[in-house]
């Protein structure tokens, strides 16, 4: 069986685009501006508050790591009196990747992972802004780990390097996402943590394992052993779309995909994946992205 969330890393690309390190003392506040990508943060020493906007500030001691999801532009201070400045202008980023102001009573360490492709936004959505993984979880002390060593090895230039940060970038990320399903809940994390629910991730995954079988609501409440109106109201409470209305989202999604890097054609695509004709796939398609797969890809 085809893990569903492997299944989705599969049409992403996934790059560690940066570690860096951050070292400060004395009264201090920086601001960032929004940066399209994930952003990892562990505090290695002392402490301090992020302040995200719309929220109130968040208290952030060692140990922690917290997650930025499309990252929002944010402060990060230990004075929340102190007027914030520029914290891509104050240090000199382009020629460093530490950066230091007044000590080191406070370090944070940070990476970034850039995620592309026509169906980034898939893993986007299913991730809250903010994710914090308080230091007494055991998740933080491996993703502290996980961190330190990405940092390593995007400073050495060694062999296969490129390689190994692609591979943690996706540990990373998966690290982060079990963490956050389990401090949320199964039911309080979306997408994500309908995987763990026992009868839905079972229901997901026979989806994501068979794209191009002709499901219905009764066959996939069958497999999972629920009725079919609890199974159907389950899966929608859970993962936020009916269940069939899941089935061609996610063939749309494997398709668009194919196309992209120009595995398939619209013929065999549509055979594929379950239509009786490239017309019956191409108006699924356009239900999902607002095009015909041809004009998709020639406006795009």
């Amino acid at each position: 069986m085809i893990d569903p969330l492997s299944d989705v890393f599969s049409l992403v690309d996934i790059e560690s685009a940066r570690c860096t390190r951050f070292e400060v003392g004395g009264q201090w506040a920086f601001r960032f501006p929004p940066k399209p990508a994930l952003k990892f943060v562990a505090v290695i020493r002392g402490g301090c508050w992020i302040i995200l906007p719309g929220e109130q500030p968040f208290a952030l001691e060692a140990g922690d790591t917290f997650l930025l999801a499309n990252a929002p532009a944010y402060v990060i201070a230990n004075d929340l009196a102190s007027e914030p400045e520029d914290g891509i202008a104050f240090f000199d980023w382009d020629h460093s990747n530490i950066a230091r102001h007044g000590g080191d009573e406070t370090v944070l360490i940070g990476g970034s992972l850039v995620i592309s492709g026509g169906n980034a936004q898939l893993l986007l959505d299913a991730l809250p802004p903010f994710i914090h993984i308080p230091s007494s979880d055991r998740a933080a002390a491996v993703l502290r780990a996980t961190l330190a060593t990405l940092n390593d090895e995007l400073g050495v230039g060694a062999i296969g390097s490129t390689l190994m940060t692609r591979r943690m970038g996706d540990i990373l990320l998966v690290q982060a996402l079990r963490a956050h399903v389990a401090r949320a809940g199964a039911d309080n994390a979306g997408w994500i943590g309908a995987l763990g629910n026992p009868g839905i991730g079972k229901a997901i995954s026979l989806i994501h394992n068979e794209p191009g079988y002709r499901w219905t609501v009764g066959e996939l409440a069958s497999r999972t052993g629920m009725s079919r109106s609890a199974f159907a109201q389950r899966f929608r409470d859970l993962v936020g779309v009916a269940p069939l209305d899941y089935v061609t989202r996610w063939r749309m999604h494997r398709a668009r995909e194919a196309l992209r890097r120009k595995e398939a054609t619209v013929a065999g695509l549509a055979a594929s994946l379950g239509y009786s004709s490239e017309s019956a796939f191409g108006n699924a398609f356009k239900r999902v992205f607002g095009r015909a797969p041809k004009r998709y890809w020639r406006d795009a």
